[in-house]
């Protein structure tokens, strides 16, 4: 009788209950604890980036209105206006600032729904009765589809699941958001 292990079998010490479904479902889990984990550090940044420009954007409000009240006198009139120009240009930075945000918001979600789907997946095919069952495969890719908010990645998902390469998938993709307007900004 052999020696007991002290947990499942691994691939770097294979015994008879190895398995390639368990170690594909481990490979899943970490590629999804990457994800979250790389999301988590992003967004306690992204947090305090948020936090400092907020402070800033009432800082230069605060120095513009107080520019506003000041008097002006011939002397003090070539700095008051270089001190408003500047103030525009450091609110107009801000808002760029913002816009990029709300881009990482984006990607923040996006990154949300590949370690959902990397996590349903696992658990999928870690289960020997769903495994093999083409519903329960069809129920994943329809749970996974519906968690998509934005257009491109809807249409990423069914170009993909309709047998387009990965690489023809992103390149239509990258062409309708191209084909996209500047300025808008698709909420969600």
């Amino acid at each position: 009788m052999g020696q007991p292990t002290s947990g499942p079998s691994m691939a770097e010490k294979p015994d008879l209950d190895w398995s390639q479904v368990r170690e594909t479902v481990r490979m899943l889990e970490l590629a999804a604890a990457q994800v979250n984990m790389a999301m988590r550090e992003g967004d306690d940044s992204v947090g305090a980036l948020s936090n400092s420009f907020t402070s800033m954007i009432g800082n230069v409000n605060t120095i513009a209105l107080a520019l506003e009240e000041m008097e002006c006198s011939e002397d003090s009139a070539v700095a008051q206006e270089t001190i408003k120009n500047n103030c525009v240009q450091v609110q107009e930075q801000m808002h760029s600032a913002i816009m990029a945000f709300q881009f990482y918001d984006r990607l923040s979600q996006q990154l949300a729904h590949v370690a959902h789907s990397l996590d349903s997946m696992g658990e999928l095919i870690g289960n020997h009765q769903q495994l093999y069952n083409p519903f329960e495969w069809k129920g994943l890719q329809e749970k996974i589809r519906a968690r998509y908010s934005m257009q491109e990645e809807q249409e990423m998902f069914d170009a993909l699941l309709s047998g387009a390469t990965v690489e023809d998938a992103l390149a239509a993709c990258a062409k309708k958001i191209a084909n996209r307007a500047a300025d808008d900004v698709e909420l969600f």
